[in-house]
């Protein structure tokens, strides 16, 4: 796990840095879907509630479009799709601890999981690697944002 500005950002994930979403695929051929250490940051470091829609479970969201609702006393908004795909399911245990998204983002906290339409044509665009996290860095950098 790297370490930048004080945000922990794996490397084996897939990011939207402009949405502060990963995207993790699975053996199954889906992919789960969370928020980054750095969402976490911004919507205050304390969740009151993340909550799946539900009336788009087993429906194509396209990439950026809304999965789940977060909030918090700081920040009431969406969690976008990193990817175009069906959603599938949420994260049951985010309903009675939503904090989990927050304190274990990259493992527990887990927002959704999707099967992709198109997984290998959508990948390319999104960062990863390590060339991926200095594209994040770079974000992270301009606007000024640490999550100490």
């Amino acid at each position: 796990m790297a370490t930048i500005n004080n945000c922990n950002l794996p490397e084996d994930l897939y990011y939207l840095i402009d949405k502060h979403v990963w995207a993790k695929p699975l053996a199954d051929g889906t992919v789960r879907v969370g928020m980054t250490s750095v969402a976490g940051k911004l919507a205050g470091g304390k969740l009151a509630g993340a909550t799946v829609k539900r009336k788009a479970i087993g429906k194509e969201v396209s990439q950026g479009r809304s999965i789940a609702t977060i909030e918090s006393s700081k920040y009431v908004g969406p969690v976008p799709a990193p990817i175009t795909g069906t959603l599938l399911r949420g994260n049951d245990k985010l309903a009675a601890d939503p904090n989990i998204a927050i304190d274990d983002p990259y493992g527990e906290g887990w927002i959704a999981e999707m099967q992709p339409s198109d997984w290998d044509g959508e990948k390319g665009a999104l960062a990863s690697g390590s060339e991926g996290l200095e594209e994040y860095r770079a974000k992270l950098e301009a606007d000024g944002i640490s999550c100490d």
